[in-house]
């Protein structure tokens, strides 16, 4: 199973200035909420932000290793005005940002 440390190590090997904030939405080691706070990010759009992230991930998610990142990329600003950014695509709580949900093709 995949622990929330796993997670920020990974996520650190891609932007390692970064302060990351990892939550494991179900306790399964599946889906998790990722919040990526980098300086580095200002004047970046988001999809650029995550792009990395993303393409570094993807080999856990073709292995079923991950199953949903929600995925938050922001500046030091930005976390901090946003409150709870934490969003799972398969629970009750109304999307107040938008996240990532990769599904494995297999599981369409």
């Amino acid at each position: 199973m995949v622990t929330e440390q796993w997670v920020v190590e990974e996520v650190l090997n891609v932007v390692p200035d970064a302060i990351v904030e990892v939550k494991d939405l179900h306790g399964s080691g599946d889906h998790f909420h990722v919040r990526v706070i980098s300086e580095s990010y200002e004047g970046v759009r988001p999809l650029q932000r995550q792009r990395p992230i993303l393409s570094h991930f993807k080999p856990f998610i073709a292995q079923n290793t991950v199953h949903a990142l929600d995925l938050k990329c922001m500046t030091p600003e930005q976390a901090e005005n946003s409150g709870d950014t934490s969003f799972d695509p398969h629970g009750e709580k109304e999307m107040q940002f938008f996240g990532v949900h990769i599904r494995r093709p297999d599981q369409e």
